[in-house]
Protein backbone atom coordinates (compact mmCIF):
# COMPACT_ATOMS: atom_id res chain seq x y z
CA UNK A 1 0.00 0.00 0.00
CA UNK A 2 2.62 2.33 0.65
CA UNK A 3 4.73 2.05 -2.08
CA UNK A 4 1.22 2.51 -4.11
CA UNK A 5 1.92 6.02 -2.98
CA UNK A 6 5.51 7.10 -2.32
CA UNK A 7 4.96 9.96 -4.81
CA UNK A 8 3.40 11.53 -2.17
CA UNK A 9 6.10 11.39 0.42
CA UNK A 10 9.52 10.35 -0.99
CA UNK A 11 11.54 11.53 2.11
CA UNK A 12 10.77 8.77 4.38
CA UNK A 13 8.51 5.85 5.10
CA UNK A 14 7.42 4.15 8.47
CA UNK A 15 5.49 1.39 9.64
CA UNK A 16 3.59 0.95 12.86
CA UNK A 17 1.87 -2.43 13.66
CA UNK A 18 -0.19 -4.43 16.56
CA UNK A 19 -2.41 -6.81 16.66
CA UNK A 20 -5.59 -5.09 15.85
CA UNK A 21 -4.33 -2.09 13.69
CA UNK A 22 -1.57 -0.61 11.02
CA UNK A 23 -0.41 2.52 10.18
CA UNK A 24 1.66 3.38 7.17
CA UNK A 25 3.38 6.37 6.11
CA UNK A 26 4.89 7.75 3.23
CA UNK A 27 6.65 11.35 4.00
CA UNK A 28 7.13 14.75 2.45
CA UNK A 29 9.55 16.18 4.94
CA UNK A 30 8.28 19.88 5.81
CA UNK A 31 8.72 20.76 9.44
CA UNK A 32 11.32 19.01 11.67
CA UNK A 33 13.19 17.37 9.01
CA UNK A 34 15.42 15.20 10.69
CA UNK A 35 13.47 14.05 13.92
CA UNK A 36 9.70 13.80 12.31
CA UNK A 37 9.93 10.26 10.55
CA UNK A 38 6.14 9.08 10.81
CA UNK A 39 4.28 6.94 12.30
CA UNK A 40 4.33 9.38 16.00
CA UNK A 41 3.16 8.58 18.97
CA UNK A 42 2.59 10.13 22.53
CA UNK A 43 4.62 9.37 25.89
CA UNK A 44 3.21 5.74 27.02
CA UNK A 45 3.10 4.95 22.97
CA UNK A 46 -0.59 4.04 23.55
CA UNK A 47 -1.39 6.57 21.22
CA UNK A 48 -0.49 6.32 17.10
CA UNK A 49 -0.36 8.93 14.19
CA UNK A 50 -0.19 9.02 10.81
CA UNK A 51 -0.71 12.64 9.15
CA UNK A 52 -0.76 14.09 5.97
CA UNK A 53 -0.53 17.99 5.47
CA UNK A 54 0.22 20.94 7.80
CA UNK A 55 -1.86 22.72 10.94
CA UNK A 56 -0.87 26.05 10.62
CA UNK A 57 -1.49 27.59 14.37
CA UNK A 58 0.88 23.91 16.13
CA UNK A 59 3.41 26.76 17.61
CA UNK A 60 0.15 27.90 19.64
CA UNK A 61 -1.24 24.69 20.75
CA UNK A 62 2.15 23.32 21.49
CA UNK A 63 2.64 26.04 23.74
CA UNK A 64 -0.64 25.39 25.82
CA UNK A 65 -0.19 21.43 25.75
CA UNK A 66 3.43 21.99 27.08
CA UNK A 67 1.47 24.20 29.63
CA UNK A 68 -0.36 21.10 30.88
CA UNK A 69 1.82 18.54 31.52
CA UNK A 70 2.70 17.01 27.68
CA UNK A 71 6.07 15.97 26.91
CA UNK A 72 6.98 16.59 24.06
CA UNK A 73 10.10 14.14 21.29
CA UNK A 74 9.61 15.98 18.03
CA UNK A 75 9.38 19.67 16.90
CA UNK A 76 6.57 19.10 14.24
CA UNK A 77 2.92 19.31 13.98
CA UNK A 78 1.97 15.93 13.97
CA UNK A 79 3.04 15.56 17.27
CA UNK A 80 0.76 18.13 18.30
CA UNK A 81 -2.03 16.11 17.31
CA UNK A 82 -1.88 13.10 19.32
CA UNK A 83 -1.35 15.50 22.64
CA UNK A 84 -4.71 17.71 21.62
CA UNK A 85 -6.05 14.16 21.15
CA UNK A 86 -5.29 13.11 24.55
CA UNK A 87 -6.77 16.31 25.73
CA UNK A 88 -9.58 16.80 23.85
CA UNK A 89 -10.93 13.39 22.35
CA UNK A 90 -12.68 13.88 18.82
CA UNK A 91 -12.93 17.67 20.13
CA UNK A 92 -9.64 18.33 19.49
CA UNK A 93 -11.11 19.34 15.51
CA UNK A 94 -12.51 22.86 16.76
CA UNK A 95 -8.86 24.13 17.57
CA UNK A 96 -6.93 23.20 14.35
CA UNK A 97 -6.24 25.59 11.35
CA UNK A 98 -4.60 23.65 8.26
CA UNK A 99 -5.02 21.33 5.63
CA UNK A 100 -5.27 17.78 6.69
CA UNK A 101 -5.71 14.49 6.67
CA UNK A 102 -4.84 11.75 9.23
CA UNK A 103 -5.56 8.17 10.98
CA UNK A 104 -5.00 7.83 14.86
CA UNK A 105 -4.83 4.59 17.13
CA UNK A 106 -5.82 4.59 20.51
CA UNK A 107 -4.81 1.14 21.60
CA UNK A 108 -6.31 1.11 24.62
CA UNK A 109 -9.56 2.07 23.49
CA UNK A 110 -8.97 0.00 20.88
CA UNK A 111 -10.44 3.01 18.24
CA UNK A 112 -9.95 4.60 15.01
CA UNK A 113 -10.10 8.17 14.33
CA UNK A 114 -10.26 9.77 10.37
CA UNK A 115 -9.80 13.33 10.44
CA UNK A 116 -10.09 15.61 7.06
CA UNK A 117 -9.68 19.22 6.98
CA UNK A 118 -12.87 21.83 6.70
CA UNK A 119 -12.51 22.08 2.60
CA UNK A 120 -11.21 18.54 1.86
CA UNK A 121 -7.98 19.57 0.54
CA UNK A 122 -6.28 16.79 1.97
CA UNK A 123 -7.99 13.50 0.45
CA UNK A 124 -8.82 10.41 2.65
CA UNK A 125 -10.18 7.12 1.38
CA UNK A 126 -11.68 3.83 2.96
CA UNK A 127 -13.14 0.71 2.38
CA UNK A 128 -15.19 -0.78 5.13
CA UNK A 129 -16.87 -4.05 5.84
CA UNK A 130 -17.86 -6.50 8.45
CA UNK A 131 -15.81 -4.55 11.48
CA UNK A 132 -12.41 -4.60 9.13
CA UNK A 133 -11.60 -0.88 7.63
CA UNK A 134 -8.69 -0.25 5.32
CA UNK A 135 -8.46 3.16 4.44
CA UNK A 136 -5.41 5.65 2.57
CA UNK A 137 -4.54 8.85 1.01
CA UNK A 138 -5.32 7.14 -2.88
CA UNK A 139 -7.86 4.67 -3.98
CA UNK A 140 -4.90 2.64 -5.66
CA UNK A 141 -3.17 2.38 -1.94
CA UNK A 142 -6.51 0.00 -1.09
CA UNK A 143 -6.44 -1.99 -4.18
CA UNK A 144 -3.10 -2.96 -3.25
CA UNK A 145 -5.12 -5.07 -0.82
CA UNK A 146 -6.87 -8.01 -3.49
CA UNK A 147 -9.79 -8.64 -1.06
CA UNK A 148 -11.08 -5.37 -1.78
CA UNK A 149 -13.45 -5.27 -4.67
CA UNK A 150 -12.88 -3.92 -7.91
CA UNK A 151 -15.76 -2.30 -9.88
CA UNK A 152 -17.05 1.24 -11.03
CA UNK A 153 -20.37 2.64 -9.48
CA UNK A 154 -22.21 3.86 -11.74
CA UNK A 155 -24.38 6.17 -9.97
CA UNK A 156 -21.18 8.30 -9.17
CA UNK A 157 -19.84 7.68 -12.35
CA UNK A 158 -23.39 9.65 -13.59
CA UNK A 159 -22.86 12.10 -11.03
CA UNK A 160 -19.44 13.42 -12.44
CA UNK A 161 -20.58 13.71 -16.09
CA UNK A 162 -22.93 15.77 -14.49
CA UNK A 163 -21.74 18.03 -11.69
CA UNK A 164 -18.08 17.56 -12.48
CA UNK A 165 -17.16 15.80 -9.04
CA UNK A 166 -18.60 13.00 -7.00
CA UNK A 167 -21.52 14.22 -4.39
CA UNK A 168 -21.07 13.53 -1.09
CA UNK A 169 -19.17 10.23 0.31
CA UNK A 170 -19.16 8.59 -2.62
CA UNK A 171 -16.25 7.91 -5.41
CA UNK A 172 -16.30 6.24 -8.92
CA UNK A 173 -15.54 3.07 -7.37
CA UNK A 174 -18.32 0.85 -5.73
CA UNK A 175 -17.63 0.38 -1.60
CA UNK A 176 -14.78 2.98 -1.81
CA UNK A 177 -15.62 6.09 0.21
CA UNK A 178 -14.30 9.60 1.27
CA UNK A 179 -14.05 11.18 4.55
CA UNK A 180 -16.34 13.92 3.93
CA UNK A 181 -14.78 18.14 4.05
CA UNK A 182 -15.49 18.67 7.52
CA UNK A 183 -16.11 15.32 9.00
CA UNK A 184 -14.50 12.75 11.08
CA UNK A 185 -15.06 8.87 11.26
CA UNK A 186 -14.42 6.51 14.46
CA UNK A 187 -14.21 2.71 14.20
CA UNK A 188 -14.25 0.74 17.16
CA UNK A 189 -15.89 -2.25 18.86
CA UNK A 190 -19.20 -0.04 18.47
CA UNK A 191 -18.91 -0.04 15.13
CA UNK A 192 -18.38 2.70 12.43
CA UNK A 193 -19.46 6.19 11.89
CA UNK A 194 -19.12 9.42 10.14
CA UNK A 195 -19.56 12.82 12.52
CA UNK A 196 -19.68 16.76 10.77
CA UNK A 197 -17.66 18.91 13.29
CA UNK A 198 -17.91 22.28 10.97
CA UNK A 199 -20.15 23.57 8.49
CA UNK A 200 -20.57 27.15 7.02
CA UNK A 201 -22.91 29.15 9.19
CA UNK A 202 -25.74 31.00 7.62
CA UNK A 203 -26.90 32.85 10.58
CA UNK A 204 -29.40 35.56 9.55
CA UNK A 205 -28.90 37.66 12.26
CA UNK A 206 -25.12 37.98 11.99
CA UNK A 207 -25.32 38.51 8.06
CA UNK A 208 -27.28 41.34 9.32
CA UNK A 209 -24.65 42.79 11.61
CA UNK A 210 -21.66 42.42 8.66
CA UNK A 211 -24.16 44.26 6.05
CA UNK A 212 -24.00 47.21 8.32
CA UNK A 213 -19.64 47.32 8.12
CA UNK A 214 -18.21 49.73 5.74
CA UNK A 215 -16.64 48.94 2.57
CA UNK A 216 -13.50 50.33 4.10
CA UNK A 217 -14.15 47.98 7.46
CA UNK A 218 -14.48 45.10 4.81
CA UNK A 219 -11.32 45.94 3.35
CA UNK A 220 -9.17 46.11 6.22
CA UNK A 221 -9.92 42.68 7.73
CA UNK A 222 -10.32 40.96 4.42
CA UNK A 223 -6.47 42.41 4.10
CA UNK A 224 -5.81 41.10 7.63
CA UNK A 225 -7.06 37.71 7.08
CA UNK A 226 -5.01 37.10 4.04
CA UNK A 227 -1.55 38.68 5.53
CA UNK A 228 -2.39 36.24 8.48
CA UNK A 229 -3.00 33.80 6.42
CA UNK A 230 0.06 33.93 4.31
CA UNK A 231 2.60 34.32 7.65
CA UNK A 232 1.41 31.29 8.90
CA UNK A 233 1.54 28.81 5.90
CA UNK A 234 5.20 30.07 5.95
CA UNK A 235 6.05 28.04 8.49
CA UNK A 236 8.48 25.53 7.44
CA UNK A 237 11.70 24.46 7.82
CA UNK A 238 12.24 24.26 3.93
CA UNK A 239 11.66 27.02 1.18
CA UNK A 240 8.58 28.43 0.15
CA UNK A 241 7.57 29.69 -3.38
CA UNK A 242 4.58 30.67 -5.16
CA UNK A 243 2.42 30.03 -8.06
CA UNK A 244 2.47 33.14 -10.65
CA UNK A 245 -0.26 33.25 -13.10
CA UNK A 246 -0.29 36.40 -14.21
CA UNK A 247 -3.96 37.28 -12.60
CA UNK A 248 -4.81 39.22 -9.51
CA UNK A 249 -5.04 36.15 -7.10
CA UNK A 250 -1.73 34.74 -7.82
CA UNK A 251 -0.08 37.98 -8.31
CA UNK A 252 -1.46 39.64 -4.83
CA UNK A 253 -0.40 36.32 -2.81
CA UNK A 254 2.77 36.83 -4.17
CA UNK A 255 3.34 40.15 -3.41
CA UNK A 256 1.65 39.78 -0.35
CA UNK A 257 4.92 37.55 0.54
CA UNK A 258 7.53 39.11 -1.13
CA UNK A 259 6.87 42.65 0.37
CA UNK A 260 5.98 41.62 3.98
CA UNK A 261 7.89 38.03 4.39
CA UNK A 262 10.16 36.62 2.06
CA UNK A 263 12.39 39.25 0.30
CA UNK A 264 13.73 36.34 -1.57
CA UNK A 265 10.84 34.53 -3.26
CA UNK A 266 10.74 32.56 -5.95
CA UNK A 267 7.72 31.93 -8.19
CA UNK A 268 6.52 29.28 -11.14
CA UNK A 269 4.43 30.09 -14.05
CA UNK A 270 3.08 28.15 -16.76
CA UNK A 271 2.65 29.38 -19.92
CA UNK A 272 0.86 27.97 -23.36
CA UNK A 273 2.00 28.03 -27.44
CA UNK A 274 -1.70 28.71 -27.81
CA UNK A 275 -1.72 32.46 -27.84
CA UNK A 276 -5.65 32.46 -26.96
CA UNK A 277 -4.65 30.93 -23.36
CA UNK A 278 -1.33 32.26 -23.01
CA UNK A 279 -0.85 34.91 -20.25
CA UNK A 280 3.10 35.52 -20.46
CA UNK A 281 3.03 39.13 -21.15
CA UNK A 282 1.05 39.57 -17.49
CA UNK A 283 3.65 37.22 -15.83
CA UNK A 284 6.55 39.49 -16.95
CA UNK A 285 5.15 42.47 -15.69
CA UNK A 286 3.87 40.48 -12.13
CA UNK A 287 7.55 39.18 -11.93
CA UNK A 288 9.30 42.56 -13.44
CA UNK A 289 7.13 44.44 -10.95
CA UNK A 290 8.04 42.26 -8.02
CA UNK A 291 12.07 41.28 -8.75
CA UNK A 292 11.12 37.15 -7.83
CA UNK A 293 13.20 34.52 -9.15
CA UNK A 294 11.29 33.60 -11.46
CA UNK A 295 10.84 30.16 -13.03
CA UNK A 296 9.03 29.17 -15.99
CA UNK A 297 7.82 26.04 -18.46
CA UNK A 298 6.09 26.12 -21.28
CA UNK A 299 2.84 23.88 -22.31
CA UNK A 300 2.02 22.84 -25.84
CA UNK A 301 -0.77 20.63 -26.97
CA UNK A 302 1.29 17.67 -27.49
CA UNK A 303 2.71 17.85 -24.05
CA UNK A 304 -0.67 18.12 -22.38
CA UNK A 305 -2.08 14.96 -24.52
CA UNK A 306 1.10 12.80 -23.36
CA UNK A 307 0.82 13.67 -20.02
CA UNK A 308 -2.92 13.49 -19.74
CA UNK A 309 -3.20 9.54 -19.00
CA UNK A 310 -0.79 10.50 -15.96
CA UNK A 311 -3.07 12.92 -14.77
CA UNK A 312 -6.07 10.88 -14.28
CA UNK A 313 -3.77 7.97 -12.73
CA UNK A 314 -3.31 10.45 -9.98
CA UNK A 315 -7.31 12.08 -10.30
CA UNK A 316 -7.94 8.52 -9.95
CA UNK A 317 -11.40 9.56 -11.21
CA UNK A 318 -12.53 11.17 -14.69
CA UNK A 319 -11.59 14.94 -15.59
CA UNK A 320 -13.92 16.86 -17.38
CA UNK A 321 -11.46 19.42 -18.73
CA UNK A 322 -7.34 19.43 -19.49
CA UNK A 323 -6.69 22.25 -17.33
CA UNK A 324 -5.51 19.92 -14.31
CA UNK A 325 -2.51 18.80 -16.95
CA UNK A 326 -0.64 21.88 -17.08
CA UNK A 327 -0.84 22.21 -13.21
CA UNK A 328 0.45 18.78 -13.38
CA UNK A 329 3.79 20.48 -15.35
CA UNK A 330 4.19 23.12 -13.36
CA UNK A 331 4.44 21.21 -10.24
CA UNK A 332 6.93 19.23 -11.86
CA UNK A 333 9.13 22.46 -12.16
CA UNK A 334 8.70 23.02 -8.17
CA UNK A 335 9.71 20.05 -7.67
CA UNK A 336 12.50 19.97 -10.03
CA UNK A 337 13.65 23.24 -8.45
CA UNK A 338 14.08 21.48 -4.98
CA UNK A 339 10.97 22.83 -3.58
CA UNK A 340 8.01 21.37 -1.82
CA UNK A 341 6.06 23.91 -1.08
CA UNK A 342 4.06 27.22 -2.79
CA UNK A 343 0.93 29.04 -2.44
CA UNK A 344 -1.22 29.80 -4.62
CA UNK A 345 -4.29 31.84 -5.25
CA UNK A 346 -6.76 28.68 -5.61
CA UNK A 347 -10.49 29.46 -4.15
CA UNK A 348 -10.14 33.32 -5.04
CA UNK A 349 -12.50 32.92 -8.28
CA UNK A 350 -14.79 31.19 -6.31
CA UNK A 351 -15.29 33.58 -3.44
CA UNK A 352 -14.75 36.67 -5.89
CA UNK A 353 -16.86 35.53 -8.76
CA UNK A 354 -14.30 35.93 -10.88
CA UNK A 355 -15.03 32.94 -13.70
CA UNK A 356 -17.12 33.62 -16.38
CA UNK A 357 -19.90 31.30 -15.22
CA UNK A 358 -20.75 33.92 -11.97
CA UNK A 359 -20.73 36.90 -14.89
CA UNK A 360 -23.26 34.52 -17.12
CA UNK A 361 -25.46 34.54 -14.05
CA UNK A 362 -26.12 37.79 -13.78
CA UNK A 363 -26.53 38.26 -17.57
CA UNK A 364 -29.01 35.86 -17.97
CA UNK A 365 -30.80 36.80 -14.27
CA UNK A 366 -31.06 40.31 -15.78
CA UNK A 367 -31.98 38.55 -19.80
CA UNK A 368 -34.77 36.65 -17.79
CA UNK A 369 -36.81 39.95 -16.62
CA UNK A 370 -37.53 40.51 -20.51
CA UNK A 371 -37.00 36.70 -22.10
CA UNK A 372 -37.94 38.14 -25.54
CA UNK A 373 -35.56 41.60 -25.29
CA UNK A 374 -33.23 41.15 -28.49
CA UNK A 375 -30.77 43.58 -26.66
CA UNK A 376 -30.17 41.89 -23.44
CA UNK A 377 -28.42 38.91 -24.34
CA UNK A 378 -26.04 40.87 -26.41
CA UNK A 379 -23.93 41.38 -22.89
CA UNK A 380 -23.04 37.77 -23.15
CA UNK A 381 -20.50 39.46 -26.20
CA UNK A 382 -18.99 41.17 -23.91
CA UNK A 383 -17.69 37.77 -22.01
CA UNK A 384 -16.81 35.95 -25.24
CA UNK A 385 -16.24 38.50 -27.57
CA UNK A 386 -13.94 35.60 -29.43
CA UNK A 387 -17.02 33.95 -30.25
CA UNK A 388 -19.58 37.03 -31.60
CA UNK A 389 -17.35 38.77 -33.48
CA UNK A 390 -16.05 35.94 -35.38
CA UNK A 391 -18.87 37.09 -38.11
CA UNK A 392 -20.47 33.34 -37.68
CA UNK A 393 -24.15 33.64 -37.69
CA UNK A 394 -24.37 29.96 -36.78
CA UNK A 395 -22.06 30.45 -33.67
CA UNK A 396 -23.90 33.56 -32.69
CA UNK A 397 -27.21 31.83 -33.05
CA UNK A 398 -25.98 28.87 -31.38
CA UNK A 399 -24.66 30.67 -28.22
CA UNK A 400 -27.73 32.54 -27.70
CA UNK A 401 -29.89 28.86 -27.64
CA UNK A 402 -27.28 27.85 -25.31
CA UNK A 403 -27.62 30.18 -23.10
CA UNK A 404 -31.45 30.90 -22.96
CA UNK A 405 -31.79 27.06 -21.79
CA UNK A 406 -33.50 27.24 -18.19
CA UNK A 407 -33.21 31.30 -18.74
CA UNK A 408 -36.35 31.18 -16.18
CA UNK A 409 -35.46 29.13 -13.65
CA UNK A 410 -34.29 31.76 -11.58
CA UNK A 411 -35.15 30.28 -8.17
CA UNK A 412 -33.04 27.55 -9.00
CA UNK A 413 -30.47 27.14 -5.95
CA UNK A 414 -27.65 26.23 -8.93
CA UNK A 415 -28.72 28.61 -11.41
CA UNK A 416 -25.45 29.97 -12.25
CA UNK A 417 -24.17 26.35 -12.35
CA UNK A 418 -27.45 24.01 -13.82
CA UNK A 419 -26.82 25.08 -17.52
CA UNK A 420 -23.20 23.83 -17.47
CA UNK A 421 -24.53 20.79 -15.59
CA UNK A 422 -27.36 20.11 -18.25
CA UNK A 423 -24.86 20.18 -20.95
CA UNK A 424 -22.00 18.14 -19.57
CA UNK A 425 -24.35 15.62 -18.88
CA UNK A 426 -24.75 15.01 -22.27
CA UNK A 427 -21.47 13.21 -22.09
CA UNK A 428 -23.32 10.17 -20.52
CA UNK A 429 -24.61 9.06 -23.72
CA UNK A 430 -21.17 7.68 -24.27
CA UNK A 431 -22.27 5.34 -21.39
CA UNK A 432 -23.30 2.63 -23.88
CA UNK A 433 -25.91 -0.65 -22.57
CA UNK A 434 -22.64 -2.92 -22.78
CA UNK A 435 -20.53 -0.60 -20.65
CA UNK A 436 -23.41 -0.59 -18.30
CA UNK A 437 -23.65 -4.01 -18.20
CA UNK A 438 -19.68 -4.27 -17.55
CA UNK A 439 -19.85 -1.77 -14.90
CA UNK A 440 -22.32 -4.13 -12.82
CA UNK A 441 -20.74 -7.13 -13.72
CA UNK A 442 -16.95 -6.91 -13.83
CA UNK A 443 -14.88 -8.72 -11.78
CA UNK A 444 -11.63 -6.84 -13.32
CA UNK A 445 -11.22 -3.23 -14.58
CA UNK A 446 -11.29 -3.01 -18.44
CA UNK A 447 -9.30 -0.31 -20.81
CA UNK A 448 -11.93 2.79 -21.10
CA UNK A 449 -13.91 1.72 -24.91
CA UNK A 450 -13.52 5.31 -26.45
CA UNK A 451 -10.96 7.03 -28.48
CA UNK A 452 -9.86 10.35 -27.79
CA UNK A 453 -11.53 11.21 -30.95
CA UNK A 454 -14.33 10.16 -29.77
CA UNK A 455 -14.49 13.04 -27.42
CA UNK A 456 -12.60 15.84 -28.69
CA UNK A 457 -16.29 15.41 -31.56
CA UNK A 458 -17.74 17.37 -28.54
CA UNK A 459 -14.79 19.08 -27.37
CA UNK A 460 -14.17 17.56 -23.85
CA UNK A 461 -11.71 15.29 -22.76
CA UNK A 462 -13.06 12.69 -20.25
CA UNK A 463 -11.21 9.99 -19.36
CA UNK A 464 -11.61 7.42 -16.39
CA UNK A 465 -9.05 5.43 -14.56
CA UNK A 466 -9.62 1.90 -15.08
Amino acid sequence: MIGLIRHRGPDASGIFISPNAGLAHARLSIIDLSGGDQPIHNEDRSVWIVFNGEIFNYPELREDLVARGHRFYTQTDTEVLVHLYEENGPEMFNDLNGQFAFALWDKNEESLLLGRDRMGIRPLFYYQKNGRLVFGSEVKALFADPTIPRKLDSQTLSDIFTCWTPVGSSTPFEGIYQVPPGHYARLSKKGFSTHRYWKLSFNRQSNEYQSERSLLEWTEELNYLLRDAAKIRLRADVPVGAYLSGGLDSTYTSALVKRNFNNLLRTFSVSFTDSRFDETSFQKIAVKALKTEHRDIRCAEKDIGEAFPQVVWHTEAPILRTAPVPLYQLSKLVRENNFKVVLTGEGADEIFAGYNIFKEDKVRRFWARNPDSRMRPMLLQRLYPYIFTQQNGKAKAFMEAFFRKSLSEIHSPVYSHLLRWQNTSQLKSFFTADLQKKTENQKELRPWPYSPVHLKSVHYAAYILL
